[in-house]
């Protein structure tokens, strides 16, 4: 596992512009505690000055961090300074006595954006990884054979799975795999099939360079009593950032378990019926994020309902 370097965070320009902005807010802080106070609608009671030359002063110690010698741990040490900004100002919003809470609201929603900022830069720029392994299973009313050959058409994945943008055949056994990754990043890689057992198994690996190191296999196994084939789905991969990572991937949305789960769902329904089966409570494909929090289903309206019978 490794972390990003000084030379690489060196010249990162939203780094450096979170180092600008460290000063920028820290100066003021400092040379004049109660006035900032004030500007924010917080008042310039002593307690009030000595907490905003507080905050001043660790803004100028990360803005020095950043720009002399940037390292994650000065962006985790951001997010940190951040969550206690926010307590502060959620609590003077709540005893709060009325003069200047616009301004406070203000500050707080400014505050709310620069701690997601933080949050994306510090867990983007920090490359420890942990290894996850996935596994799903799920029952397709079709013999092995076919499902074998329908996961095999390796460019027709991305028809349910909702993360895949694309892949591409390079070869008899080798492709190229485009995927959406947490906070709207992309990842691509080169990945060549490692195993290959007709109507049984698809095992598979990604190549040196990729963006994501990652691996699985895919067996297919007739279910009891010949109602179709198991399909049993294992996934293996590092993300980015280690436990921090995983659980910021999960905060806003992109949880894999769950991702797996809703792709094999869409696999069936198009291996028995040709399709994805839509409805409110059904996401469909790679706008599956976008249709999240679902709602109830309802009946058609007239125009629907006359378009289903014509």
């Amino acid at each position: 596992m490794s972390t990003a370097t000084h030379s690489d965070l060196q010249h990162d320009p939203l780094v450096r512009g979170l180092g600008l902005a460290s000063a920028l807010l820290g100066v003021p802080q400092v040379a004049g505690p109660g006035s900032f106070a004030r500007a924010l609608g917080v008042g310039d009671a002593p307690r009030h000055r000595l907490a905003t030359a507080a905050v001043g002063v660790r803004e100028l110690v990360a803005a020095a961090g950043l720009l002399g010698r940037p390292s994650p741990v000065w962006l985790w040490g951001r997010v940190g300074g951040d969550v206690m900004d926010l307590t502060m100002l959620a609590r003077a919003l709540k005893n709060h006595d009325g003069r200047g809470v616009g301004r406070t609201a203000a500050a707080t929603a400014a505050t709310t954006v620069i701690t997601a900022t933080d949050v994306y830069a510090a867990v983007t720029r920090t490359r420890r990884s942990t290894p996850v392994e996935l596994t799903a299973t799920t029952t397709v009313s079709r013999p092995p054979d076919e499902v074998y050959d329908f996961w095999r058409q390796l460019d027709q994945l991305p028809r349910f799975m909702a993360h895949l943008d694309e892949v591409r055949i390079t070869g008899p056994r080798t492709s190229h795999w485009k995927a959406s990754a947490p906070f709207d990043k992309h990842v691509e890689w080169d990945a060549e099939i490692t195993q290959e057992i007709p109507g049984q198994l698809i095992a598979w690996r990604s190549l040196d360079g990729a963006d994501i190191e990652n691996s699985g296999e895919v067996r297919f196994t007739p279910a009891p009593g010949g109602r179709g084939t198991e399909i049993h789905v294992t996934l293996r991969y590092d993300i980015p950032a280690g436990p921090l990572g995983k659980a910021a991937a999960r905060y806003f949305g992109e949880e894999p378990h769950q991702q797996l789960d809703d792709d094999l769902r869409r696999a069936k329904q198009i291996e028995e019926t040709g399709e994805v089966i839509r409805s409110e409570g059904a996401p469909g494909g790679k706008r599956a994020r976008g249709e999240f929090p679902q709602h109830p289903a309802r009946p058609l309206t007239e125009d629907e309902l006359k378009e289903a019978l014509s």
